[in-house]
């Protein structure tokens, strides 16, 4: 049975956020996706088929990245345009669930925002760029200036997945990108550069719901170290999937999406 999506635009002081939502149920169930050069919202029917799990128990946002970006936009500025929307929505007391750069807003929402977070699970993301993901960040940003979308889908194809799920469905990732434009990759650039300050080990002392940390040993991207240094921060579980699994994990092991679950469930 499809799913049904719903789509909006938030209307910030300063700002648009756009999202989109689906599902029926009680407790607000609050996504933040990583970096990507093609905004999520246009690949919304196919997030809400994959996580149709949550339907009948959560309703489920999706948020876009903030609609007007400028050189000077920080992680903690994105959150924190994240956490308005929330609240223009009227949601508190959410699951919030990040991945990579969208785990990073995600700190900064818990540990300023506590009310508007009931639980929050972090995945394959960090609370500082290691050197490792700091050159893989600036080879992304390298490529995308270039205009060259090939190669840059190549190395980006490359470093965020395992290798099987790399080569089953490359292709397909290729093909969903073949349109990506200039203003793409503006955009993307603007968004990884914002990853270059962040730091927020001093901040996750203050988070205080119950929180999960889940990585994978072969993250190329933000590495294993990153996941495991925000779990010990924070003082909660953190749970590593095995090396045939890249940084995004989250899309790739078939067993992740119920390990969200039974987080947010129990």
């Amino acid at each position: 049975m499809k799913t049904t999506v719903t789509r909006g635009t938030v209307k910030l002081r300063e700002n648009e956020m756009d999202y989109f939502c689906f599902g029926s149920g009680k407790t607000p169930f609050v996504m933040l996706p990583g970096l990507s050069v093609k905004p999520v919202i246009h690949s919304a029917e196919g997030v809400a088929s994959a996580y149709r799990l949550f339907a009948d128990d959560f309703t489920v946002y999706c948020f876009e990245r903030t609609k007007f970006l400028n050189e000077n936009y920080t992680i903690e500025m994105l959150a924190d345009d994240t956490a308005e929307a929330m609240e223009a929505l009227g949601l508190s007391g959410v699951c919030l669930f990040g991945t990579s750069q969208g785990g990073m807003m995600a700190q900064y929402i818990a540990a300023k925002h506590p009310s508007l977070v009931k639980k929050l699970l972090l995945a394959s993301t960090c609370a500082r760029l290691f050197p490792a993901a700091e050159a893989v960040m600036g080879q992304w940003i390298k490529n995308a200036q270039s205009g060259d979308t090939e190669r840059f889908l190549d190395d980006f194809i490359d470093v965020l997945y395992g290798k099987a799920f790399g080569e089953k469905f490359g292709e397909f990732i290729r093909l969903a990108h073949r349109d990506v434009t200039d203003a793409d990759f503006e955009r993307f650039m603007l968004l990884g550069r914002s990853c270059g300050v962040l730091d927020t080990r001093a901040l996750l002392g203050q988070i205080r719901c119950p929180s999960l940390v889940i990585g994978a040993v072969n993250d190329r991207v933000l590495t294993a170290e990153a996941s495991l240094e925000i779990a010990q921060l924070l003082g909660c579980p953190c749970y590593f999937y095995g090396a045939e699994y890249g940084h995004c994990v989250f899309d790739e092991a078939p067993d992740y999406k119920q390990r969200i679950y039974d987080f947010f469930t129990a």
